[in-house]
Order: C-alpha cells, then sequence, then structure tokens
C-alpha cells in the first residue's frame, strides 16, 4: 500500500511507521518463525499491544481492506493476528459495515467443542486474514486452511508489514489477494 485512502489515515500510517522504526526494528541475528535467519526483526507485537499504536492499526487495517467485497470477518493464527483483529473489529464498530473477529488456534482443542477457529461463525462467510508481519506466508495461509475445513471464503490476507520476501507470491499462489499497508521501503529496510 502506498497511501492511505484519507489524508487522516495517511498521518495515522506515517505516525505508524514512525513507531515500528523507533520502536519495533531490532537489529542482530534472528531466527524467523519461517526459520529463515535475519540480521533484522520487526516486532510488531510490542506495538499491535500499544495503546499509542493499536487504534492507529485498527483504522489503517480496517482501510486496508474496506475494499475487499462481501466480508464479514477478521482475524488469523493466534496470537499474532488476534489485537489485530480486534483493533480492526473496534474501530469498525463505527462504521455502517461492522466486521467480526475471529481466532484461529494453531491446533484444534481437545475438550469443549474442539475448534480451531474461535469467536465469529465464519462457515459460508467471507473472510480476511490478517498478520503482523509475514515472511514466506506459512502462518496466514495455515489459518487459510483451518477457515477452508470450517467452510469459509477466506478472499485476502492483509498484513501490517511487508518483509517482501516470498509471501505475496505464495498467498497470491492459493488464489487470495494480498494487502499491506507497510512494506520495507517505508520502514527503509531491504528484503533478507
Amino acid at each position: 500500500m502506498t497511501a492511505a485512502s484519507t489524508p487522516e489515515l495517511e498521518a495515522d500510517r506515517q505516525r505508524l511507521i514512525d513507531l515500528i522504526k523507533a520502536e519495533a526494528v531490532f537489529h542482530g541475528d534472528f531466527t524467523l518463525s519461517s526459520g529463515k535467519k535475519a540480521s533484522y526483526y520487526v516486532d510488531m507485537r510490542k506495538l499491535t499491544l500499544d495503546h499509542r499504536a493499536a487504534p492507529a492499526i485498527g483504522r489503517i487495517m480496517l482501510d486496508l481492506v474496506r475494499d475487499v467485497d462481501g466480508i464479514v470477518a477478521v482475524g488469523g493464527l493466534t496470537l499474532g493476528a488476534d489485537p489485530i483483529a480486534n483493533a480492526v473489529m473496534h474501530e469498525s464498530a463505527r462504521s455502517d459495515a461492522p466486521l467480526d473477529a475471529f481466532v484461529v488456534r494453531k491446533e484444534p482443542k481437545d475438550h469443549g467443542r474442539g475448534r480451531q477457529v474461535e469467536g465469529a461463525e465464519v462457515s459460508g462467510k467471507r473472510v480476511v486474514v490478517v498478520e503482523d508481519t509475514s515472511t514466506t506466508g506459512q502462518s496466514a495461509l495455515k489459518a487459510v486452511a483451518a477457515l477452508r475445513r470450517e467452510g469459509a471464503e477466506p478472499v485476502a490476507v492483509a498484513v501490517i508489514v511487508d518483509r517482501k520476501t516470498g509471501a505475496q507470491a505464495a498467498v497470491e499462489a492459493e488464489g487470495l489477494q494480498w494487502l499491506a499497508a507497510i512494506d520495507l521501503d517505508d520502514l527503509g529496510l531491504q528484503p533478507q
């Protein structure tokens, strides 16, 4: 995404970029959830759970998915997607098209109703998977697979920060739309 849809939302996006640069980019030797090695780590949980950033994340991500036709809920693989989905849900409650949120467990529960997808009823519904950052897209695609087993129709994956390392191609290969609010160029970083 090169810019948000309004000057106010673009100002939110620029403030979020500044916060990410100042507080969520760490340099060193890191192993990503994909198993890949990296010399920097973008720790978006530091900001998705921060009172200064979460409201803007809700507005920015809602703006990002606003044109995806017919969606009724957002969510993704726990833990990274949970605060994003909740921020979008709360922000959307002020609009004429409120969205619900869902959580995709890494594995189905072995007790109770044995569900893997909690929250909004997703069967037969168009939904968007959200994620904080994405390297290979595998976390998002794990959520997509669980949603499809539940009878949902995932139509897009929306990320706050695209690491530009193959996630978009993997997601699009599954027939899903790829949406990103911020990429490495915005953060002055190079793909790894």
